[in-house]
């Protein structure tokens, strides 16, 4: 006999071939993200080393670069789904920004500034229309209520990963390959990172049909007009990112100056609605602000964690051969694509048993893991060799607990934006998570920043490492302190989501 928890998930499924319980489309959108995430990931992987080898940056300017471009990577996001909202339909959103996406990596294969700052504002626009459109095309495959709609954005959200495992390793090898005497040309990286995001959008053509007629374009905005009218859009945009990538200092006030308006919007929409509306807005701001808290932290990982590799962790060999120290990128999508089936059997489970904890409480968990994370790589900075060497096994300690973190949030977080957004702005709303991001992101540059300074003129491998204990002592203090009142306050921010779990 089936329990009360199979029934209601039965009764959802009424719409349309399913695989594994789960709307066929929702394949369909873990594909196309995989390879969008490869293109990205790969190039993350490598544009911060690719500063410093190619234009002889200092690492912290090339942390602070990688930041910026990271932060604006996200921030276009609220722009993109306010587009795919009004104008073009999520579908044609993200053909258009994948294909930019792909545009961009392959501008990069000139070795020039001029290019490679081009390339990267291209990647930018092109991400702003794809990035939040995809995630909110998964939330529009379940209807409201539907208990499986957490698990769907976990199974996406380990496509995701199983995107960013690839990326890392198959653009490292790349780069050596194509490079000489053994020395890694990175560029080729960022061609391989483009050739993933075309196969992405064959994947996402050839399955479209699967998504039950989501995402078509609104009422009105059917023909070509509207696709020339945002190309027009990119192309005016592109110089803009341009310059701001070639102004790195100006990305922090216009990204603080786009949240300021984001909240204002957001609060607006909220004293002009219901009362179950308004609270779940102003849920949805205080989650917004803990998820920069969470980002500004774990996305250490391309940038600080990525030098640290490379100059302080003892290599992680096996018999003559050595592990490239980029590879230390896929660890935490190695983590998530093995721990994220048992995330989400875990989460079904403790709401059948009514012990699933609330979403701000799964907040609150996860920026303490990113803290005991850091708490444990400061751990192995105590005790590194003369050299200023770490045991391999302390970063990918910190990549595990990072990752059951991650776990708590990113994909929970995905499905509470198209839970209490209200319908009619859930694309903007989205974007408005990916500007949380953004912020975030910015931030993670410049706590990188104070790591890569000391790192300038160190006369030894244990004098660079007082600049990543600056760096990282400040992150563990923020996220002991943000992660543990949330967590004490969340039966009180669970009354204001109004039901939503």
């Amino acid at each position: 006999m089936a329990d009360q928890g199979s029934a209601a998930d039965n009764s959802y499924q009424d719409d349309g071939p399913t695989i594994f319980g789960h709307p066929t489309g929702l394949f369909v959108l873990f594909f196309a993200e995989l390879w969008e995430r490869f293109c990205y990931y790969g190039m993350r992987a490598l544009l911060a080393l690719y500063v410093v080898q190619q234009f002889n940056v200092p690492q912290d300017q090339a942390s602070l670069s990688y930041g910026a471009f990271t932060a604006l990577v996200y921030a276009l996001g609220v722009f993109g789904g306010s587009v795919a909202d009004k104008i073009l339909g999520y579908r044609r959103s993200i053909l258009l920004g994948g294909l930019l996406m792909a545009i961009g990596e392959f501008c990069l294969l000139v070795p020039t500034q001029n290019m490679f700052l081009l390339g990267l504002a291209v990647m930018v626009v092109g991400n702003g229309l794809f990035k939040p459109n995809i995630s909110t095309l998964v939330g529009k495959l379940y209807k409201q209520g539907d208990p499986r709609r957490d698990g769907g954005f976990t199974i996406f959200y380990m496509g995701i990963n199983l995107g960013a495992f690839l990326a890392p390793i198959a653009c490292q090898w790349v780069s050596v390959r194509f490079g000489e005497n053994g020395v890694a040309d990175y560029r080729y990286g960022f061609m391989a990172a483009g050739i993933g995001m075309l196969l992405g959008l064959v994947v996402f053509g050839a399955g479209a049909k699967h998504l039950r007629g989501h995402g078509l374009p609104p009422a009105g905005r059917e023909g070509m007009g509207s696709i020339i009218q945002v190309a027009i859009g990119c192309i005016v945009c592109v110089p803009l990112i341009y310059f701001l990538l070639s102004k790195k200092d100006l990305v922090g006030y216009s990204l603080l100056a786009l949240g300021v308006g984001i909240v204002a919007y957001l609060l607006y929409i909220a004293f002009n609605s219901d009362r179950v509306i308004r609270h779940r807005m102003f849920a949805l701001l205080l989650l917004l602000a803990c998820n920069i808290a969470f980002w500004a932290s774990f996305e250490q990982a391309g940038n600080s964690l990525n030098f640290f590799a490379q100059n302080h962790i003892i290599d992680l060999q096996l018999g003559s051969w050595v592990m490239p120290f980029e590879w230390f990128q896929s660890v935490n999508a190695i983590f998530i694509v093995a721990l994220g089936p048992i995330f989400s059997a875990m989460w079904v489970w403790l709401d059948r048993s009514n012990l699933n904890p609330s979403i701000p409480l799964k907040f609150g968990l996860g920026l303490l893991q990113v803290g005991l994370g850091f708490m444990l790589l400061l751990a192995g900075i105590g005790g590194a060799d003369a050299q200023g060497q770490v045991p391999w096994t302390f970063l990918t300690g910190l990549y595990l607990i990072h990752t059951t973190g991650e776990l708590c949030i990113s994909p929970v977080g995905l499905s509470m934006v198209t839970k209490l957004a209200p319908p009619q702005i859930t694309g903007m709303v989205m974007g408005a998570w990916f500007v949380s991001i953004a912020l975030a992101n910015y931030a993670a540059g410049l706590f990188s920043k104070i790591a890569g300074e000391a790192s300038v003129g160190a006369t030894g491998g244990a004098e660079a490492l007082a600049g990543y204990e600056a760096a990282f002592v400040p992150i563990v203090w923020m996220t002991m302190i943000v992660g543990g009142a949330l967590a004490l306050l969340s039966p009180l921010v669970n009354k204001l989501m109004h039901g939503v779990k």
